[in-house]
């Protein structure tokens, strides 16, 4: 959403979509989410269909066969191509509307499985664009921003990039420290953590699915041939092809048991599940939960648990599982708990927290650090500037990289200078003085990351250390930055002062003869 032109359409459908009667925000809100969800299906449909040319394997399109409403009669059907954005958005404007009221809409509903999260979330949804015109102008809309991402790399979630822009003019993102987590920022962290093909993985607050997305690109990425790899936005390599990935158990691990999320808003879990889906997760787990109740039980049954769990807010006391340990309502202390609970043994969290997790002094504070160093092994503690989460806050936060088992040794620590953005309310890409994009630390820390056992810093003077556990537990097991770094000082040394004067005294006088031989010229 960087790019002006697609801010500009965006805004431009939004008009329509305010002047041609729908005025509740949020349903305006859905109803583009139920159009881009039909567009990007028939887009990824073409794709996949193109891959299995390629490999020469086959694939069953969703738009082939004919499509029936519910007690439909057997000669009453439509061809499901008639369903296709392509085929319809070229129909007239009564006609299409017709088409995409009673047969196109319907039609997505019954994408996901029967009793599918996807089924269940669906079923109540309601297409309610008002009239034709307003439908046709939205499709010329949508049609216009895909020519912008087509564009540009591959990999842009379009469908949680819109969103985000959407919630952005609708003022209502970050309430409740609820809003989404920068693309970049949600790669590097997955970078970190490197999911694996047989791994579940789960986001117990997981909005518009973006870690889950990105886990299932990093996947698709490790088994796709390097001649179909491609840079994208941010600068990570990445595959969706996964030419190599051939094995039927293989392909549907990753598409039925791989990837969770939990939500309280149900137009999030919507928004998810369509997101994952339009991306190529056939059957994406995403549903109803409060993870924090005293109903969510799923101790020990994640490999990897990606998270920027909700940071402001608190509980009523009643509600919350009873099995914590952490005597607090504060949901950022919370949620770090039950990611804990979530790891099966050996498993490895990725966590985004508000900074003042690390250094608060109040028992419950001090109990959930102390899990994470006594009962995991805390890799690293990433502190991120606070502009990172602008326009919705400007709270200093950090990444927190623990497995659970085994015992920490070491901390590693990295503070991050900038993220290869401004850190102003824009949030304007950054480049250098050769017109090169500047990704600022991000790809740094994983690089140093990876290699940090082999270097081994220990000057507390640079950006990254390690800081060993019996330091960390004597400071009351402190993870600020600036509890460990250490200022390093220039000693500088200035001439004696005689010699400046006398060598000002040398100017002042040689000036004297300068401007006495120029008015002997003049």
């Amino acid at each position: 959403m960087d790019n002006k032109e697609i801010k500009s359409k965006v805004n431009e459908l939004w008009d329509k979509f305010w002047s041609g009667g729908l005025t509740n925000p949020i349903d305006a809100i859905q109803q583009i989410t139920y159009l881009l969800f039909m567009k990007q299906l028939d887009e990824n449909d073409q794709k996949r269909q193109g891959d299995a040319d390629f490999l020469q394997t086959e694939y069953q399109s969703i738009f082939s066969g004919k499509f029936y409403l519910p007690g439909e009669e057997s000669d009453k059907g439509i061809e499901k191509e008639e369903l296709r954005w392509k085929n319809f958005s070229r129909k007239p404007s009564e006609e299409m509307y017709q088409l995409v009221q009673t047969r196109v809409f319907p039609f997505i509903k019954t994408l996901g499985e029967k009793e599918s999260p996807f089924a269940k979330h669906m079923d109540n949804a309601v297409f309610i664009i008002p009239k034709p015109s307003l439908l046709t102008e939205a499709v010329k809309k949508i049609n216009e921003i895909w020519e912008v991402l087509n564009a540009q790399a591959r990999f842009t979630d379009a469908q949680g990039d819109i969103y985000e822009y959407l919630l952005q003019q609708l003022s209502t993102a970050g309430k409740n420290g609820q809003f989404r987590t920068p693309t970049h920022i949600i790669e590097m962290i997955v970078e970190l953590v490197k999911p694996q093909l047989g791994h579940k993985i789960a986001d117990p607050a997981c909005g518009t699915a973006g870690f889950l997305l990105s886990a299932y690109q990093y996947i698709l990425t490790q088994y796709t041939s390097f001649e179909h790899l491609e840079v994208d936005n941010y600068g990570f390599t990445r595959g969706t092809l996964a030419d190599r990935l051939v094995e039927d158990a293989a392909k549907d691990q990753l598409n039925k048991h791989t990837f969770y999320g939990f939500d309280i808003d149900q137009n999030m879990i919507r928004i998810g599940l369509m997101n994952l889906m339009m991306h190529g997760i056939e059957h994406p787990n995403i549903d109803y939960t409060d993870t924090l109740s005293k109903f969510y039980n799923e101790d020990n049954a994640y490999h990897v648990v990606l998270a920027n769990p909700p940071f402001t807010g608190s509980l009523d006391k009643a509600e919350i599982n009873e099995s914590f340990t952490t005597d607090t309502k504060k949901t950022e202390l919370l949620f770090l708990e039950r990611i804990y609970k979530m790891l099966r043994m050996g498993g490895t969290a990725g966590v985004i927290i508000p900074q003042g997790v690390l250094f608060g002094s109040g028992k419950a504070f001090q109990n959930v650090r102390s899990i994470l160093i006594d009962k995991c092994e805390l890799k690293a503690v990433i502190n991120l500037p606070s502009g990172v989460f602008k326009p919705y806050a400007g709270v200093a936060t950090a990444i927190l990289i623990f497995t659970k088992g085994g015992e920490t040794e070491k901390v590693w620590f990295y503070n991050m200078d900038h993220d290869g953005k401004t850190l102003d309310d824009k949030r304007n890409d950054r480049f250098d003085k050769a017109g090169n994009r500047d990704y600022g630390d991000v790809h740094k820390i994983i690089e140093r990351f990876n290699n940090r056992e082999a270097e081994n810093p220990s000057d507390r003077g640079q950006r990254y250390f390690y800081v060993p556990k019996q330091e960390l537990a004597n400071k009351g097991y402190d993870l600020s930055f600036n509890r460990y770094r250490e200022d390093v000082y220039e000693e500088i040394v200035y001439r004696p002062t005689p010699e400046i004067i006398n060598e000002l005294k040398e100017k002042q006088s040689r000036i004297s003869e300068l401007m006495d031989q120029l008015e002997n010229i003049l």
